[in-house]
């Protein structure tokens, strides 16, 4: 998976998002001030098609309207604003397409400036773009590939709102934790993920494990022109990747684990290799 899916590209032109602290806001009127916040407001390089071919399969989004603006249109968003979330949706649709057997997840965990309208507007563009693709509410030990297959069924929509009680095809945000540990700290990061996969839920979720680094508002002044990439994201990514490398899938291992910058390392390749871990323990049971 990979941490703000869509950030790759935010609008520097655009006024700053509902997101962001009143202060903030003002202080962005001033055009540098957005110039700085795109490099601390991007955690990917790669678009949506990009990282779906390079293995990503969970995208974590934020979503807004932008208050003012005539219509209900949703953005993507992260300081700044991103893309229109239907073109984003048409993108991983139009990979989707071509690659009948692949399914996707997509956890829209939180929401700015949207009233119930805007949440309809957003869920029928959600069912617009995958139609038949999208797989219902089910007990969670139930989906598996196998099943996914055999109904046709690619994406599971994961709706972190009261709104999703009312469409069968939107499942609830509890079945997607996703606790963060909000530390410029690898080593307290990686303590934060061994701690919070030895609590994860038996059955009946998904568990997301956020291998990312947070930037506080000193880090953020100490660093204002390197951005997140060159403060805290190079330096540490080998040290959470080692701890990947280390983990075992399955009950009580990890599940779906998200990262800044996916593309710096091997970070897919290495989580999709967890996998044959679990095939060397069906050879020996069998």
């Amino acid at each position: 998976g990979s941490h703000d899916s869509f950030s790759y590209w935010v609008d520097e032109k655009s006024p700053v998002g509902p997101d962001q602290a009143t202060a903030i806001k003002r202080l962005a009127r001033i055009s540098l001030v957005r110039k700085i916040m795109k490099k601390w407001s991007v955690t990917q390089n790669l678009t949506f098609k990009e990282q779906l071919e390079g293995g990503i399969r969970y995208f974590d989004l934020r979503v807004s309207s932008k208050p003012g603006e005539i219509g209900q249109e949703i953005y993507f968003i992260h300081g700044l604003f991103g893309i229109k979330v239907w073109d984003g949706l048409k993108e991983i649709n139009s990979f989707l397409e071509q690659h009948p057997k692949e399914v996707i997840f997509l956890d829209f965990n939180h929401f700015y400036a949207m009233d119930d309208s805007h949440h309809h507007f957003l869920i029928n563009r959600i069912h617009s773009a995958f139609e038949s693709k999208l797989c219902c509410v089910e007990c969670v030990e139930y989906v598996t590939l196998l099943y996914m297959w055999e109904k046709k069924h690619q994406v599971l929509i994961f709706y972190h709102h009261p709104l999703y009680q009312e469409y069968p095809f939107l499942w609830p945000g509890n079945k997607m934790p996703a606790p963060w540990a909000n530390t410029t700290n690898v080593h307290k990061l990686l303590q934060f993920l061994e701690t919070t996969l030895g609590e994860r839920s038996r059955y009946g979720t998904f568990h997301v494990s956020q291998a990312i680094l947070t930037p506080r508002v000193k880090t953020i002044a100490r660093h204002l022109i390197r951005g997140l990439k060159n403060t805290l994201v190079h330096r540490n990514l080998p040290m959470i990747l080692n701890w990947v490398k280390a983990q075992k899938p399955g009950v009580m291992g990890v599940n779906i684990i998200t990262s800044d910058f996916v593309e710096l390392v091997d970070f897919a390749a290495t989580v999709i290799a967890l996998n044959d871990l679990l095939l060397e323990e069906d050879k020996s049971a069998t």
